[in-house]
């Protein structure tokens, strides 16, 4: 069992109070970590000791800065086995997801350590004569990034990396599903050399979320937020962040369309939805929610996405290798069955897959989804996946946009020119052609639009994120000034 406590100022610290809750593998049901219970009080501490460090973290040198960065690429790769273990002992995830999450975490630390020389600004013409005006970018201050499960280690690390590049110090909070997986982000920081209060993490029970949030956010030394996770609850952090009049990027809920044209290379898609739809259970924000496809060439595609879904194996990945692993808790299962049952009764054919009767849940298509079912507009976020007919190209991108969610999409199609045309109508922040809508990169402006949230992590559009554009101007001679 992993025994975990609050990442303060460099130290491993109790809760306050002293409390402590526990998370328990989904599949088994045994306790696999332990973990302090901070509260708000314990937030406040977390907060002082990043604001402490602060003024030395944004003075030191680009490349000082990404020479740690790099360090952490390096000790997150070395720790592999370690967050591997973590993940899939509180998860339910397979090895593989685990491994990957490694993988693209340290990559994204790679990429921030490249953005510490790239923080630039610009000189902008002034009016008055004799004057250099500059527009330039500074640290915030302290961040607050605020990471889910689902991914713990990519977006744990995606939610701090850019913060630290641009010169902020930083909290992580944790989610309580994966709370070891989560302060183990904290360790590979502080073995790496960062100094004391630079990263720091909070832990704490699903009840008192609100309030550790609440004190996080209002603390005048926090000057960004940034959260992923879902839309209800990012609706709230945008409510609280507003309150206080903090800049905030959300990255929330999904509901994503892949968009099968008449020309497309069927046996292509097929392989993208599969992959998209049912890659970790289909719980990704961007997981394939939606294939819509035009009705000529449906019954040839979903043949193809049917034996393609059967092929996959499911299992517990403590008694072999399977393609895909369990749900993260009974809940999800009942809130999937209750999707495909619904639309079940409301006349959609279920092609193959659930319902299930525990978190090990077959991979699931439901053909002949309408408007009038749950699963047409209610985020999944699981293995099920709903087939969408459409009656040509312009019906196939208005039931692409008929969504209060826009943060991934695809389109399959071989005129290329037409399949650009149908990405740019979708309305999302992401949309590929030709590939799943399941791919990130660390350099890409990762976001959505609508109920996805807004704002974009990665590259340039993070810089804009989680740095200060300051006006500064040098008088280069006396000014004349009319009183």
């Amino acid at each position: 069992m992993f025994d975990v406590k609050l990442l303060v100022g460099g130290q491993d610290v109790d809760a306050v109070r002293g409390g402590s809750f526990e998370r328990r593998n989904p599949l088994s049901g045994e306790v696999v970590s332990r973990a302090a219970a901070g509260e708000a009080a314990d937030a406040v501490k977390l907060v002082e000791a990043a604001a402490a460090a602060f003024p030395a973290w944004a003075d030191m040198a680009p490349n000082a800065r990404r020479k740690l960065l790099q360090a952490a690429a390096a000790k997150l790769r070395e720790k592999s086995a370690a967050f591997i273990e973590r993940c899939t002992a509180e998860t339910g995830s397979t090895a593989g997801w685990g491994h990957f999450n490694v993988h693209f975490a340290a990559m994204l630390l790679d990429e921030a350590a490249a953005m510490t020389t790239q923080i630039a600004g610009e000189v902008v013409p002034s009016d008055h004569h004799g004057t250099l005006a500059m527009a330039m970018r500074q640290p915030c201050g302290v961040v607050l990034g605020m990471a889910p499960w689902n991914a713990p280690v990519i977006l744990g690390v995606r939610a701090i990396a850019m913060p630290l590049a641009c010169g902020n110090t930083v909290i992580l909070k944790a989610s309580e599903l994966s709370p070891a997986t989560h302060r183990l982000i904290g360790d590979v920081f502080t073995e790496s050399g960062f100094p004391p209060g630079v990263v720091n993490v909070m832990l704490h029970t699903a009840e008192a979320a609100p309030s550790v949030a609440e004190a996080t956010i209002a603390h005048r030394a926090v000057r960004r937020v940034n959260f992923t996770g879902s839309t209800r609850v990012g609706r709230l952090i945008a409510e609280t962040a507003g309150l206080h009049l903090k800049p905030v990027l959300l990255e929330l809920g999904g509901k994503a369309p892949l968009v099968v044209l008449d020309d497309a290379d069927l046996d292509e898609a097929a392989a993208a939805a599969n992959f998209g739809a049912f890659m970790h259970q289909g719980q990704i924000c961007m997981a394939t929610e939606r294939v819509i496809v035009d009705e000529k060439v449906a019954g040839d595609f979903v043949a193809r996405f049917k034996q393609r879904a059967e092929a996959l194996t499911v299992g517990d990945p403590a008694k072999g290798q399977f393609a895909l692993s369990c749900l993260v808790d009974e809940g999800s299962v009942v809130r999937v069955n209750a999707l495909i049952a619904d639309a079940k009764a409301k006349g959609a054919a279920i092609v193959c897959g659930g319902p299930s009767n525990g978190v090990l849940f077959p991979p699931t298509i439901v053909d002949r989804v309408t408007s009038g079912m749950r699963l047409y507009s209610e985020e999944s976020f699981g293995p099920v996946v709903a087939v969408i007919r459409a009656k040509d190209t312009d019906d196939a991108v208005r039931l692409a946009n008929d969504s209060d969610y826009g943060l991934a999409a695809a389109v399959f199609g071989r005129d290329l020119s037409r399949a650009l045309s149908v990405a740019r109508r979708i309305e999302s922040g992401i949309c590929h052609i030709n590939s799943a809508t399941v791919q990130d990169e660390g350099q890409m402006p990762f976001g959505g639009v609508k109920n996805s949230g807004y704002g974009r992590f990665g590259g340039r559009a993070a810089v804009d994120a989680f740095t200060e554009l300051r006006w500064i101007s040098v008088a280069t001679e006396p000014r004349h000034y009319p009183i």
